[in-house]
C-alpha cells in the first residue's frame, strides 16, 4: 500500500475527475465504485482494479481491509488522508472506500434471446439503477439502454443499482428500434388506456422484451410501434401513474411469479 497526500498526486487528481464528471469519465473510460458493497460486487465477479483507495479512517473498518487484501494483481492500493479522500468522494458523506475501474464496453448478445430489458431515454440516474438492480433481481440477463438514457456507469446510477451491473449484460448507446425488430419474441410496452390489456390477465411465461420509456415522455413512437403487446397495471387508487421503476418491478416480478411452478410457494 502507498500513502497519497497531495491533491496534484496524478491518481489522486483522476479520481476526483472521474467520482465528479462525466465527461473525464468518458474520456478516460473509466468509472469509479464507491463503497464496500459495489467493490465487493466486482470483486466477486471477477473484475479488475486499477486503484483501490482507502482513507486513513476508513482503513480500521474490517471489511474495508478483506476487500484491500483481495486487490487482485496489477491493482494499484493507496491510502488518503481523510480530508483528502473526501475532496475527491462523490458523495456527502465518505464511504472510506473506493475503486477506480475500466468502464465495460459490452456488446449485443447475438442472437438477442430470453427475456430483455429495454430502456429509452430514462435520464434519472436514480430510477435506472433502480431499474437494473429490478432487473438483476428477476433473473434477467441483458439490458438495452438507449443514447438517451443517463450514463449506466455513473456514481449514482452505479450506487442505485447495488451491484446489479456485474449480474447483468448492459449495453449502453444501442438503436432499439433496429434490434428490436430482430427479436424472435414478445415485445411489450405498459400503457395507460387503448388497446392495452391489465398485466394481471395477461399471459407472460414466455420470453419478452419488456420496454420502459422516460419519465415524462415515456416510450417513443419508433419503439412503441414495434410493440406486440401492450399492458396496463390496474391502479385502483387516486394516482394516474407509477414511477417508471416500479411499473417495471410490477411487471417483471408478475412475469416471474406466472414462472413459478404451483409448489414453489411464495411468488404463487
Amino acid at each position: 500500500m502507498i500513502h497519497l497526500s497531495s491533491r496534484d498526486n496524478p491518481l489522486v487528481k483522476r479520481a476526483r475527475a472521474l467520482a465528479h464528471s462525466a465527461r473525464d469519465r468518458r474520456k478516460l473510460g473509466q468509472s469509479v465504485l464507491d463503497g464496500a458493497h459495489l467493490v465487493g460486487a466486482a470483486l466477486d465477479a471477477g473484475m479488475a482494479l486499477d486503484a483501490l483507495l482507502v482513507s486513513e479512517g476508513g482503513q480500521g473498518d474490517s471489511e474495508h481491509r478483506a476487500l484491500l487484501a483481495r486487490a487482485p494483481a496489477g491493482c494499484t492500493v493507496a491510502c488518503l488522508p481523510d480530508e483528502l479522500f473526501a475532496q475527491i468522494s462523490p458523495v456527502d458523506t465518505p464511504t472510506g472506500l473506493m475503486a477506480l475501474i475500466d468502464t465495460p464496453v459490452e456488446a449485443v448478445p447475438k442472437p438477442l434471446t430470453g427475456t430483455v430489458l429495454a430502456l429509452d431515454g430514462v435520464q434519472d440516474g436514480g430510477n435506472l439503477g433502480a431499474l437494473l438492480r429490478t432487473a438483476a433481481a428477476a433473473g434477467i440477463g441483458t439490458a438495452l439502454l438507449s443514447p438517451e438514457c443517463a450514463n449506466a456507469w455513473s456514481p449514482r446510477v452505479l450506487r442505485a443499482a447495488m451491484g446489479a451491473h456485474f449480474a447483468l449484460t448492459v449495453v449502453e448507446g444501442c438503436d432499439l428500434a433496429t434490434l428490436l425488430r430482430a427479436y424472435r419474441g414478445d415485445i411489450i410496452v405498459t400503457a395507460l388506456g387503448g388497446d392495452a390489456v391489465s398485466l394481471f390477465e395477461t399471459e407472460l411465461r414466455a420470453d419478452a422484451v419488456w420496454i420502459f420509456g422516460a419519465e415524462g415522455a415515456g416510450v417513443s413512437p419508433p419503439v412503441q410501434a414495434l410493440a406486440t403487446r401492450r399492458v396496463n397495471i390496474p391502479m385502483p387508487g387516486a394516482m394516474e401513474s407509477l414511477n417508471v421503476a416500479a411499473a417495471a418491478a410490477i411487471c417483471l416480478f408478475e412475469q416471474l411469479r406466472q414462472r413459478q411452478p404451483k409448489s414453489a410457494g411464495v411468488l404463487r
